[in-house]
């Protein structure tokens, strides 16, 4: 029965700590409020920005499954993480050679690969008629991109292997694009010019759910071969996408594809690559490590509502220290010890905290809701952001609280029950 009692005695202090810190919200309204207030806004920051994070990390992996789970990328030039060009010529990116068309078809010829994809853009003006878009996205595409897009031609069709070999003035518009340029018309088989040369659009594109929502910029998807007849872009960007085949790992294809690419441009077995393969847990890996970056930031930035509240939470509790001098005097002088008066008085500021951290969570949780409900983001509140909130809320109170706490146990009972 005694560890029964020392729990319900635990409990005792615990619920009556909790309610002298509900006397003290009342009794000290403004500076409860500003204790509250601080607390709240630096656990709501974290609530909100795990969730946009979250949904974010999780919208970028759906896209990349659209390619397929095996398939990975080939790029001029890839280091994770921020990158900040000087326009230095010392950047290493200037030093790899641009990536070619016939690089892309050298690599379909190699066994352990199924297919691959290549694309180029850039952004121009569109217009059909009198109606003009001053900016649209124009990406030069192989024949296959519909096999990595994720989207669906929902009417017309792709052009045909014919089209791209002879630089057709074919084009696929994406719904955006449709209903700004032909609102209320059906665009198939209609013209529009790109770049001052006229296109016809064949087909009409409907994007997969991405991060960015569907739809939402002025796409227009037309033949690599006629992207860089009539295109103005920045060259040497050319990126690829590689299907592997359904007998070979990732790591195989990889592998097959470094060799087939170090061959191709005459590379000697001790020079670095000049090219970049990046597999899609790579990709994904940076994407995370930037947006954590973005997150420490602001946890950084929470840990000020966090100090304000626990200033808060000194002052609060040192009133209440002078208030109570008395009372503290009689418990001592009835038997009451100094761990009891220390635990007592913690509980009471961890209380605060822990109120202004639940308003915080509550808080954060709409900011959530409203990201998932009004934005394409998916944010969605993580198990371990409602832990570290409440974790963080009890260890300000409890940080900040122990001088008032400390200072209230060492009391004298004598001099305390003097106290007028």
């Amino acid at each position: 029965m005694r560890p029964l009692n020392r729990l319900a005695g635990a409990m005792a202090r615990v619920l009556e700590g909790m309610g002298m810190a509900l006397d003290s919200v009342r009794a000290n309204k403004t500076r409860a409020a500003l204790t509250i207030l601080g607390v709240a806004i630096g656990v709501m920051v974290v609530i909100a920005m795990a969730s946009a994070i979250t949904g974010i990390n999780r919208a970028v992996a759906h896209q990349l499954e659209t390619l397929g789970p095996k398939s990975f990328f080939v790029f001029r030039f890839f280091r994770g993480g921020i990158q900040v060009d000087d326009g230095s010529e010392e950047q290493p990116w200037r030093r790899n050679p641009w990536l070619t068309v016939e690089e892309a078809e050298h690599l379909k010829t190699v066994g352990s690969v199924k297919d691959v994809a290549y694309r180029e853009e850039t952004s121009g003006p569109a217009s059909h008629e009198e109606t003009k878009l001053s900016s649209v996205q124009v990406i030069g595409y192989s024949t296959n991109w519909l096999r990595v897009s994720g989207g669906t031609i929902s009417a017309g069709r792709n052009w045909t292997e014919v089209e791209f070999a002879g630089a057709a003035n074919v084009a696929i518009i994406n719904d955006k694009a449709a209903s700004s340029l032909f609102p209320g018309l059906d665009p198939i088989g209609k013209r529009i010019k790109l770049f001052g040369m006229p296109f016809t659009v064949v087909g009409l594109y409907t994007e997969a759910q991405s991060l960015f929502g569907e739809n939402s910029t002025p796409t227009v998807m037309i033949p690599h071969t006629s992207f860089v007849k009539v295109a103005d872009w920045g060259k040497g960007w050319l990126g690829m996408v590689v299907m592997p085949n359904d007998s070979a790992t990732v790591a195989e294809a990889q592998d097959d594809v470094i060799a087939a690419l170090r061959s191709k441009r005459g590379l000697r077995p001790s020079q670095d690559n000049n090219f970049a393969v990046v597999s899609q847990d790579k990709l994904l890996e940076t994407f995370n490590s930037v947006t954590s970056g973005f997150f420490l930031v602001m946890l950084a930035l929470s840990s000020v509502g966090l100090l304000v509240g626990g200033v808060g939470v000194i002052a609060i509790m040192m009133i209440s220290v002078t208030e109570r001098t008395r009372e503290i005097g009689v418990r001592k002088a009835l038997g009451a010890t100094r761990r009891e008066i220390l635990f007592q008085f913690l509980v009471e500021a961890a209380s605060l905290t822990l109120l202004g951290g639940a308003i915080g969570m509550i808080l954060g949780a709409l900011i959530a809701w409203a990201i998932g409900s009004f934005t394409p983001v998916p944010a969605a509140v993580p198990l371990w952001s409602v832990v570290a909130a409440l974790a963080a809320s009890a260890v300000t109170g409890v940080f900040f609280g122990m001088y008032p706490a400390t200072k209230a146990s060492r009391l004298d009972p004598v001099e305390a029950l003097r106290y007028e």
